[in-house]
């Protein structure tokens, strides 16, 4: 009986997080329209179009596109890819500061639970919560598998240089901070470069890394989908050392976000 009701409050939750993408997109709409004027309608589209464009699959990047033609792992299919979308910033998604916020990522290989450090990292949380709830991240592939290290997604091009239009400041740990397996994180590329691109530590190689990447939080449910993850075979990244090139697709299906109260 109460796997039948904590199914039931999944349900739920994942119909309630189902109509706020929805509410967050009629937003967007709502928000270009007023800033264009009625009168602009051809304007309108084209930008509706560049904003939120379709899921064919011939408009999709070239990295994304070959990941889509190699086989997807842990014998998942493949979902429909990313749509692009660029913001010029988040909208702030009024989050208590002692709200309990989580994140579930449906990946090909299985759930990942991640509990999201609102109190301590709330533009960071924030931005991901936005770009979650406006399916930002639906059908993108994690690009990146280094074994023992991170995996990596986000990026809705899948070459390692997308992101959402926008960067967000620096929130990053204390001095000393390791970031152990389970701590997710935002990748960048330097100080005042953070975008949507986010990292699981899947190993303790992660443990040198210096504190410089904003948290997000914390693994709480379905590191066991990391570690397989983290299995998947790789090749060394073109012009790299790194052998961290998945050669079996994982995608982030969906990001269904949770806040309580």
């Amino acid at each position: 009986m109460s796997d039948r009701r904590e199914r039931q409050k999944q349900a739920r939750a994942a119909a309630r997080e189902a109509e706020r993408k929805a509410a967050a997109r009629r937003e967007m709409r709502r928000r270009i329209t007023v800033g264009l004027g009625l009168g602009a309608s051809v304007a309108l589209v084209l930008l509706m179009l560049g904003t939120f464009s379709s899921s064919d699959e011939n408009d999709v990047p070239d990295a994304l596109a070959a990941f889509r033609d190699q086989p997807t792992a842990c014998d998942a299919s493949t979902p429909d890819p990313v749509r692009s979308m660029e913001f010029q910033a988040p909208i702030n998604q009024a989050i208590r500061e002692d709200a309990t916020v989580t994140a579930t990522l449906v990946t090909s290989c299985g759930t990942i639970v991640v509990g999201l450090d609102n109190a301590e990292f709330p533009q960071t949380v924030n931005s991901f919560v936005f770009l979650a709830r406006n399916g930002f991240y639906d059908g993108s592939a994690f690009h990146r598998i280094a074994p023992d290290f991170v995996i990596q997604g986000g990026d809705p091009t899948a070459a390692g240089t997308g992101g959402p239009g926008y960067t967000i400041p620096d929130e990053f740990p204390p001095a000393g901070f390791v970031y152990e397996e389970g701590v997710v994180a935002m990748a960048n590329a330097g100080r005042g470069s953070t975008g949507s691109q986010f990292f699981i530590v899947s190993g303790g190689g992660a443990a040198a890394l210096n504190p410089t990447f904003n948290l997000l939080g914390r693994v709480i449910d379905g590191f066991d989908v990391v570690e397989r993850i983290n299995e998947v075979p790789t090749r060394q990244q073109a012009g790299g050392r790194e052998r961290s090139h998945p050669t079996e697709s994982v995608y982030l299906e969906s990001v269904t976000i949770t806040v309580e109260p």
